[in-house]
């Protein structure tokens, strides 16, 4: 087990990202999202992103897990993991803004912290393993 604590940090905001991902999930499928705001489309586009997500949030615990047990596999799926967050991070950039969602009265304070949030580990775990 790993006593390098940059790896432990990375290794838990790995788990609070898949965390947060899970409970994204778990509330978003138990609202009506009627919205007036919400683009036409919205949850038929929304609702596909489950799937890529859940994907990730299993990459991410596999992947903090075995930094933390130092398994060589662990720098290896954090990479396809930052991947994944830069893409799925780059599309909701671009998804708020073309539909106005950063502003404020359309939660563009939490799609804001989103973006950066998902992006900025991205960029921490390709800089970190690559």
């Amino acid at each position: 087990m790993t006593g390098n604590p940059v790896t432990w940090l990375v290794a838990v905001w790995q788990v609070l990202t898949a965390a947060g991902i899970a409970v994204f999930w778990t509330t978003w499928f138990r609202q009506p999202h009627v919205e007036p705001w919400h683009p036409p489309g919205y949850v038929e586009h929304e609702r596909v992103f489950f799937f890529p997500d859940g994907a990730l949030a299993s990459l991410l615990v596999a992947s903090a897990v075995l930094l933390v047990l130092e398994q060589s596999p662990g720098a290896s799926l954090a990479l396809i993991c930052a991947g994944m967050l830069a893409f799925l991070g780059i599309i909701d950039a671009a998804y708020f803004a073309q539909h106005g969602m950063y502003a404020r009265d359309r939660g563009g304070p939490v799609n804001a912290f989103l973006v950066i949030a998902v992006l900025a580990l991205a960029l921490v775990l390709a800089i970190r393993y690559a």
